[in-house]
């Protein structure tokens, strides 16, 4: 990444609270957000550990803690624990569609009830239309709503990147009543299955943080690619 992005500036954040891990400080790595970002640096940098957050690309910089490990699913590979499978048997009669991303009422009432009922004791709460879109939205990427209905009526929201050789996984918001369907799970099945239709190697799931519940979940995805030390270290 140093020969190809030499020229690039990037700037450090000054230390602040960890937003995974109590008791912990973070910094954070930005690309320069003067810059024009097209599909190849995204692709480059996504390769490289970071992520997506409104229309800032960012990365953990943290010189104590390497806790936040960037993880991809290798598709053609991918094979659903039981877990997973009974997840997918039990959501037969969800219907996904891909559109283009956009801010609407519904996505936003959707969203606000989610982070009101599942995240209401963190940094994200209380929503606002605002938040929404500075954080999902972006005006250079090639962002889509993997959208899932039951009997017409919307229940969850998968934010995904359409990138030259992979989706990346941005964030997922689903109806609070429908919880005991796992629909976090299920957008996550219906991703793969779409990278596999669109001809594409890879899933970015994100941070994978083994002592932060919320984002431990990553590697129950097998066989799972970590990076660790600058190169994609494969998990079975």
């Amino acid at each position: 990444m140093k020969d190809e992005f030499g020229k690039k500036q990037f700037f450090i954040t000054p230390a602040h609270p960890c937003s995974y891990l109590p008791d912990r400080d973070a910094q954070t790595l930005f690309f320069d957000p003067r810059e024009t970002i097209t599909s190849t640096i995204y692709q480059r940098l996504t390769e490289n550990g970071f992520r997506r957050s409104g229309s800032h690309l960012y990365r953990p910089y943290c010189r104590t803690c390497q806790a936040c490990i960037p993880s991809r699913i290798p598709v053609a590979t991918f094979k659903p624990n039981r877990s997973q499978r009974r997840c997918a048997a039990r959501n037969t009669d969800v219907v996904t569609t891909m559109v283009e991303a956009t801010f609407s009422a519904t996505y936003y009432d959707l969203y606000r009830r989610y982070i009101t009922h599942r995240h209401f004791d963190g940094d994200m709460y209380p929503p606002s239309e605002d938040q929404f879109r500075s954080f999902l939205l972006s005006q250079w990427s090639d962002t889509h709503f993997l959208c899932s209905y039951i009997n017409d009526k919307l229940v969850s929201v998968a934010v995904t990147d359409v990138q030259p050789k992979a989706l990346s996984a941005i964030y997922t918001f689903f109806d609070p009543d429908y919880e005991k369907r796992s629909l976090g799970v299920n957008s996550i099945l219906r991703q793969v299955e779409y990278c596999r239709s669109a001809n594409v190697p890879y899933l970015y799931l994100g941070y994978w943080i083994r002592d932060c519940a919320k984002m431990s979940y990553k590697t129950d995805y097998r066989p799972v690619e970590l990076f660790v030390s600058d190169r994609w270290v494969g998990l079975k």
